[in-house]
């Protein structure tokens, strides 16, 4: 939404079997835009493929600066969503076409990375980041109004579904977060509580 994605655009999603990146990938396809991912595993990609992005890089086998320049023939995404941060953050704007818009929402790898700017410059392109931690409870509630109205119909319609990799009961946590650590999911792990639980 903050990037206002338009159809025939391409998009470029970082972690795509995350539950943001499955996510993302629907609604990208949905919106009518050409979606790229970038995976760890094969397995992953496949997935990704699966869910509808039409092309998936696997990171660790190759450059994705490199692999996206060649899918785009040289032009570059309109739309990157990136979970990375510093680490990734000049190959992302090396991936960028002429006025692109990179959406960073994580850090994982790192906060504080070096850029020329005048590549940005160049592409007039856009960096634009964005989190609900702490943002007052209006916007908050404005952002849900917003997925209520724009996505919620689609999710009720059966055709955005949410990627559940596991559910495991809350006592199970240490075994959630070993797999998350792995990086080993595909979607999202829903930890559930019952009343046994909380004892």
């Amino acid at each position: 939404m903050l990037a206002h994605l338009r159809e025939g655009e391409t998009l470029l999603i970082h972690g795509g079997t995350s539950g943001i990146g499955t996510m993302a990938i629907q609604i990208a396809r949905e919106l009518g835009a050409r979606i790229i991912v970038t995976c760890g595993t094969q397995a992953k990609v496949d997935a990704a493929l699966a869910l509808g992005a039409d092309h998936a890089i696997n990171y660790r086998e190759s450059d994705f600066a490199e692999e996206v320049k060649a899918l785009t023939d040289g032009n570059g995404v309109d739309v990157i969503l990136d979970v990375m941060g510093a680490k990734y953050l000049e190959p992302n704007v090396q991936s960028l076409a002429a006025n692109g818009r990179l959406v960073v929402i994580g850090l994982q790898g790192g906060t504080k990375g070096e850029l020329d700017l005048n590549r940005l410059l160049t592409k007039r392109a856009a960096v634009l980041a964005t989190s609900l931690r702490g943002r007052p409870v209006a916007e908050k509630a404005a952002i849900v109004d917003s997925v209520l109205e724009h996505v919620w119909p689609l999710i009720e319609q059966g055709t955005i579904k949410p990627v559940i990799d596991q559910r495991l009961p809350i006592t199970k946590i240490a075994q959630a977060h070993d797999r998350m650590e792995a990086s080993e999911h595909i979607g999202k792990i829903i930890l559930t509580m019952t009343p046994a639980d909380h004892v």
